[in-house]
């Protein structure tokens, strides 16, 4: 069997320094693989995204695969390739186009700072399910689904001190459970799920708020939110909503560089 080398490297985004914000790792490629070695990839890598991509006629075309299957969207993990892409792989433009299963994603380098250029995503109220207080142990304020499901509790304190039971959140149809409620200090806080895709809890979740940022906007007047993601690893963000587009900021590290054999 000949075997393949494939450059992989580790990015923390949403953190200016290693050990903090959401890893991915970011494969870039010449062609695509099968579906079934990115996946195997992605399981052995065992991080929340693992991204490939390959150059196209616009620029780039990209996907992100969970450790369990392909994903619709992921901003960390976008944000750790155009970071690949702008630092290691000699990149002179200061915009990135990535074709992907969610349209055109554009990344914009300006000055020390990445801005993911993602389309909005509005959320719709709902009933909240017996699954989610179930799960959470809490009484929601409002639930809206959108991509994922947004539960909105009534105090930031009880987004952190949440303990999910998982088996509970993994009960539905949409990618997730983002929990999200105002702040003092931020204009708000968030955290997020996503059992049914093999991550109990991302660290920093960048499509997160491409449904949070709209919601944010109706609930406090404003378009320009300073927000942030309360796991363990924590993650800050500014995010402005525009246009139907969400712009959200942010920086990262790289942890390692190297080669897959396969």
């Amino acid at each position: 069997m000949i075997s393949m080398k494939i450059p992989i490297y580790q990015i923390d985004a949403f953190t200016p320094e290693v050990f903090k914000g959401n890893p991915a790792a970011v494969c870039p490629l010449k062609e695509w693989l099968p579906d079934e070695m990115m996946q195997k990839i992605a399981f052995e890598n065992n991080l929340s995204e693992t991204a490939f991509f390959v150059y196209n006629d616009n620029g780039f075309h990209i996907r992100w695969f969970s450790p369990t299957n392909e994903v619709g969207l992921c901003g960390h993990a976008t944000l750790a390739s155009a970071y690949v892409i702008f630092n290691e792989l000699g990149f002179e433009h200061n915009i990135i186009e990535f074709d992907s299963k969610a349209g055109l994603l554009k990344v914009i380098k300006h000055e020390d700072n990445l801005i993911l250029d993602f389309p909005a995503h509005q959320a719709m109220p709902c009933e909240t399910p017996q699954e989610i207080i179930n799960g959470l142990n809490i009484e929601p304020v409002e639930c809206l689904e959108s991509m994922d499901l947004i539960v909105v509790l009534n105090d930031e304190n009880d987004v952190k001190n949440l303990d999910p039971d998982f088996l509970e959140l993994k009960k539905f149809d949409l990618r997730g459970v983002i929990v999200t409620a105002q702040s003092e200090e931020y204009d708000f806080v968030a955290r997020c799920f996503f059992p049914g895709i093999g991550i109990e809890e991302d660290p920093v979740t960048g499509s997160a708020y491409t449904q949070l940022a709209p919601y944010w906007a109706t609930k406090l007047g404003k378009d320009l939110f300073h927000a942030k993601q309360v796991s363990q690893r924590g993650g800050e963000l500014i995010c402005e909503l525009f246009n139907n587009r969400v712009l959200i900021a942010g920086k990262a590290a790289k942890f390692l560089e190297g080669t897959i054999e396969v």
